[in-house]
């Protein structure tokens, strides 16, 4: 098992950045691929991005290629999204999850654990 707690989130205006974090708990952390996920009022949950076990390979939404840039730390347990040139259709809760395995795949009903959720609201 692994908890995930998201922190970064608040409210910047467009064209800005933001750095979100997800620290997890357990000392498996490295076992595990990590997502990025986002929700909007009314839609449904959207992946964002995931990274490797090692950090070495990443995967991308074509929404937020070029943008956003997922990264890990495995001697921290912790995963960032470095968001930059946000727009306001970025507006979301952003969740961070978890699956064990070696495959980066974007369907949320694949990954295992998942926090709470950070605000980020992006205003025009």
């Amino acid at each position: 098992q692994v908890q995930l707690v998201e922190s970064g989130g608040g409210l910047v205006q467009a064209g800005g950045s933001l750095r979100l974090s997800c620290a997890a708990s357990g000392r498996t952390f490295n076992t595990y691929i990590m997502g990025w996920f986002r929700q909007a009022p009314g839609k449904e949950r959207d992946f964002v991005a995931s990274i490797g076990r090692s950090g070495g390979s990443t995967y991308y939404a074509d929404s937020v290629k070029g943008r956003f840039t997922i990264s890990r730390d495995n001697a921290k347990n912790t995963v960032y999204l470095q968001m930059n040139s946000l727009k306001p259709e970025d507006t979301a809760v952003y969740y961070c999850a978890a699956r064990p395995g070696t495959t980066l795949i974007r369907g949320r009903s694949e990954y295992d654990y998942w926090g709470q959720g950070t605000q980020v609201t992006v205003s025009s």
